[in-house]
């Protein structure tokens, strides 16, 4: 008997949990069965986390490292550093301008008022920084002690060591021939670990949603309906349609043959609501499902995994303006230029973790003035929101070295 590729296996699991999971849902939260099923479907889900994050250090740090060094050997570095961080800025402008121009076309929050919302809002206390302090900190962040980096599992920092040491081997040259080797061997190492981690996904990505589905309260969509659905179909509308169509354009690659080889890591993303933990699968599948090339691959995953974020940027944006009508106030154009940069700024110092957002957002309320307490009106239908941004993170991501590669080794290119 022959059993389905892993791509469906992982469908299949997902639908399965989100099934499973409505069903525990009409039983009661508080039935012993729920209860019971809960547990066993954190255990695995956790397990199945806490695997990626066990290979996510070493895969961030073996494959730029090794990525800019084949790079260099191709002369291609200047060419894929400049496609790549181009695209990365123009997709995450696009994403925010859609969020922008879905609260013109809906004005989400209004009718609702602040006063709404106090209980929530004086239970919670956001920790309040200035753009400057966040700037400060942020850079104070990509250069620490590496050791350090890597037992903290901060994958900034370690990315940031990793394309300095992949520099000082191209510098090297032969000198260091047999360090890059090494490296190389131990990143194809890691990527076997990452196919045996592969077979347990279905399994995980179904505990996943079983829990998602279990412990989050749909009702409180009622209040923040109108919000949910004008960011849940502004995501759809940039992942469903301009993503693809940028990828058509650029590479002619169709969006069935596209989604084809990424559901792997678009179903984990969604069911993680972590890029960083997609990570591995997310490398496995532009390799080996999208067929781009490994230095490609190896330099604009990792780093998309840390700074793209079309999901986040659109998000924080869109709340931005659903709090600025909340409290009363029209942004005027200024105000909106200003919320578009930071959003943007404040996207790309988010770390790829469940929620990361939140944390950011409160530097983009303040630049316009809004107050910062508000985001904890948003708290409890964002796991939810979640799930569909961190999709759109790591879909750019996977774009993007398609795209890359296809500008990278184009006619008249050297290969």
């Amino acid at each position: 008997m022959k059993f389905p590729s892993l791509n469906t296996q992982i469908l299949l699991g997902a639908l399965l949990g989100i099934m499973i999971g409505f069903a525990l849902v009409s039983i009661g939260k508080d039935s012993v069965l729920t209860k019971t099923s809960l547990y066993a479907a954190n255990l695995v889900g956790t397990f199945f986390i806490d695997l990626l994050k066990m290979v996510l250090i070493p895969l961030v740090f073996t494959s730029i490292t090794v990525g800019v060094a084949n790079l260099h050997a191709h002369k291609q570095i200047h060419r894929v550093w400049v496609s790549t961080l181009s695209f990365f800025v123009f997709s995450m402008s696009v994403a925010i301008v859609v969020g922008l121009m879905a609260n013109a076309l809906f004005h989400t929050g209004k009718g609702l008022h602040l006063e709404m919302f106090q209980n929530a809002m004086a239970n919670f206390a956001a920790k309040q920084q200035t753009p400057s302090d966040f700037f400060t900190h942020f850079l104070h962040g990509l250069f620490m002690n590496p050791f350090t980096a890597l037992a903290q599992g901060d994958v900034l920092a370690v990315l940031i060591f990793a394309l300095f040491l992949g520099v000082a081997l191209v510098v090297g040259g032969e000198r260091y021939k047999n360090i890059l080797v090494l490296l190389q061997e131990f990143l194809d190492l890691i990527m076997q670990m990452v196919r045996w981690i592969m077979t347990i996904a279905p399994f995980g990505i179904m505990a996943l949603l079983i829990t998602l589905m279990v412990t989050q309260d749909v009702a409180l969509l009622g209040t923040l309906g109108k919000f949910a659905v004008v960011v849940s179909g502004s995501l759809l509308f940039h992942g469903a349609l301009l993503l693809p169509l940028i990828l058509y354009v650029v590479t002619g690659m169709t969006p069935w043959r596209f989604w084809h080889g990424a559901r792997e890591a678009l179903v984990t993303a969604f069911a993680t609501s972590s890029s960083s933990a997609t990570l591995p699968i997310t490398l496995r599948c532009v390799e080996h499902n999208l067929h781009v090339r490994k230095e490609i691959a190896q330099f604009v995953i990792p780093l998309g995994a840390t700074i793209n974020m079309d999901g986040t940027a659109l998000y924080e944006a869109t709340a931005a303006l659903f709090v600025a009508n909340l409290v009363g106030i029209d942004l005027d154009l200024t105000q909106q230029l200003i919320v578009f940069f930071t959003a943007m700024f404040a996207a790309i110092g988010a770390p790829g973790i469940p929620s990361a957002g939140m944390v950011t957002m409160v530097m983009v309320l303040q630049s316009v003035g809004l107050p910062a307490e508000a985001i904890a009106i948003l708290l409890p239908i964002d796991r939810l929101l979640d799930t569909l941004r961190t999709a759109a993170n790591v879909e750019g991501d996977m774009i993007g070295s398609l795209v890359v590669q296809k500008i990278v080794y184009s006619k008249g290119s050297n290969t």
